[in-house]
């Protein structure tokens, strides 16, 4: 995953299918070209899928593939640890 960037594009295509304007107003500082090169390395990773409607303009959406979904127990995961770790934060570990 690497960076903010793409953990955002992951999270706001759950549930949602959206075009790429539209995901460039909910990831509030991102370029276009920078948000374009992610959406195309998640693309070739199979997380997202890119369909382009033959329009004048063209009209592209992207959205989650089953692979990218399949990504959000694991986020769940690190929520919980988060939330855990915060708890935990200045006392020892092996208390909590």
């Amino acid at each position: 995953m690497g960076n903010k960037w793409k953990i955002l594009i992951i999270w706001n295509l759950k549930n949602h299918t959206l075009r790429f304007s539209d995901l460039q107003k909910k990831m509030h500082g991102v370029n276009s070209n920078t948000l374009t090169s992610h959406l195309r390395e998640l693309e070739t990773r199979k997380i997202i899928s890119r369909v382009v409607f033959p329009e004048v303009p063209p009209r592209v959406e992207y959205s989650l593939t089953e692979y990218g979904n399949a990504l959000f127990p694991v986020f769940d995961e690190i929520r919980i640890w988060g939330i855990h770790y915060l708890e935990c934060e200045g006392m020892e570990m092996k208390i909590c």
